[in-house]
């Protein structure tokens, strides 16, 4: 295998343009795909994309794990902003580890090394 592999889940949404706003609340860049039905979310390093759902079953279904510098910093952020955040705490792994559910049910579990 030759030349580079990036990575990028997809999350089944209900409404492209409340996920598109939603994840602008937290820090995401977003925009959408100009045929419709499909967005994108850029923070740092990681990319996730955004699926129009017609099915509300699909939605709700994907996940990613993001590793930060600071998984407290990361929850007060987005809970400051009004997300569903499940605060991070230490695992038998050592990852000091939390989780975000967004609107549509997708999640984004997140951690940093344990101190």
């Amino acid at each position: 295998m030759h030349g580079s592999w990036r990575v990028a889940p997809i999350f089944g949404v209900r409404d492209l343009d409340a996920a598109l706003a939603f994840y602008r609340s937290l820090g995401f860049e977003a925009r959408a795909w100009p045929g419709g039905g499909y967005g994108f979310l850029h923070h740092g390093g990681v990319e996730i994309h955004l699926g129009a759902e017609a099915d509300p079953d699909r939605c709700g279904r994907a996940s990613a794990y993001l590793f930060v510098d600071d998984a407290d910093a990361v929850a007060e952020q987005w809970r400051a902003a009004g997300a569903d955040v499940r605060l991070p705490e230490d695992t038998e792994w050592r990852q000091h580890e939390g989780a975000l559910v967004d609107p549509d049910g997708n999640v984004i579990r997140f951690g940093s090394p344990m101190r």
